[in-house]
């Protein structure tokens, strides 16, 4: 005869083994019936809000059919009811000059952001709020500014800084600096990005003075180039003074702080005048992997780089164009570049 202990107690482990598996079993779909409950008790997160109605003009930029065109970028920026003023341009009085033959009335603005410190954006600050205060004492009294905007800047030994006696002028008139480290939600729907991460190297700018940052002397690469990002249900539109920072740094920036969504339009400077067709390249894949649809080159952008862009990211002619005063771009109509540009 075999081993019947043997087989009895195999058998005995068996309905013991079963056991605990039936236990484990039912403790798994408890622990998923209670995890289901307490995935269905937790609060929804509110949806980030996105601008249903925006509209952009420059005020300030070489090519004008209408005003006067200087070596410097503006533009009014008009998002669901609030306005800012992005840049102010190059000579003390041109941004005022353009907005009042474009019959622009600039004195219930009262944020303006300066994309960097260079005199070609910050020029006209002065002027539009000592004009403009005595209508609204409010006008142009926040100026929105990245980290690094007031530090010396020196050729040799005389400073390049225009911001250092800007500031305390401004601050005169009862204007206060907002001061930015990193990206914001200034409105809802509207972000600035802050210094931007320069992950490719998009040198994207032309003079040599030298830093005096915090850690020390250095190259002068315009630190605290920031932009403007808006979110639509359409995508990102970014807004820019000289994109020194580069275009695809601050538009791959733009959809990791904000959301991934495709680029829907960019508007301004994008210092690409002195680029070789290599950085063209580049710069024209990146935007057309990023699902570009509009493009306004402006000031520093350069006109045969617009054309470039252009042809090699697949736009049309009516949704890329070179940017002149009192070209415009609306949400859901597109560009509208006036005659000259068009």
């Amino acid at each position: 005869m075999g081993d019947t202990s043997a087989i009895g107690g195999a058998a005995r482990d068996r309905v013991v083994i079963g056991r605990v598996k039936r236990r484990a079993a039912r403790a798994v779909l408890i622990l998923a019936a209670l995890l289901t409950t307490t995935a269905v008790a937790l609060p929804e997160q509110p949806a980030r809000p996105r601008i249903k109605k925006l509209r952009i003009q420059i005020l300030s930029t070489m090519l004008a059919e209408d005003g006067i065109g200087e070596w410097g970028f503006a533009a009014l920026v008009e998002a669901d009811g609030r306005r800012v003023l992005f840049d102010t341009g190059a000579r003390p009085d041109t941004v005022l000059q353009n907005a009042n033959e474009l019959r622009i009335d600039l004195s219930q603005v009262t944020d303006v952001i300066l994309s960097h410190n260079h005199d070609d954006h910050t020029g006209g600050l002065l002027t539009l709020r000592r004009t403009l205060k005595a209508k609204n004492p409010a006008a142009l009294s926040r100026a929105h500014v990245g980290n690094g905007i007031f530090w010396s800047r020196l050729d040799g030994k005389q400073e390049q800084n225009p911001m250092l006696a800007t500031r305390p002028a401004y601050e005169a008139t009862g204007g206060t600096f907002i001061n930015h480290d990193g990206p914001a939600e200034i409105f809802p729907g509207m972000y600035l990005t802050g210094p931007v991460p320069r992950r490719y190297p998009e040198r994207n700018w032309s003079k040599t003075f030298r830093l005096r940052a915090p850690t020390g002397e250095t190259e002068d690469n315009i630190p605290e180039d920031q932009s403007l990002v808006i979110d639509t249900e359409q995508g990102l539109v970014l807004v820019a003074g000289c994109g020194h920072a580069g275009i695809i740094n601050t538009a791959e920036y733009a959809r990791k702080i904000v959301r991934p969504a495709a680029l829907h339009a960019a508007i301004g400077g994008f210092h690409l005048l002195d680029a070789k067709d290599p950085a063209l390249d580049f710069t024209a894949d990146k935007l057309r992997e990023f699902g570009i649809a509009n493009l306004i080159g402006a000031h520093c952008t350069g006109i045969e780089a617009v054309f470039h862009l252009r042809q090699r990211a697949g736009l049309a002619r009516r949704s890329c164009v070179v940017g002149a005063t009192g070209s415009t771009f609306v949400l859901g109509e597109g560009i509208h570049p006036g005659r000259l540009a068009q």
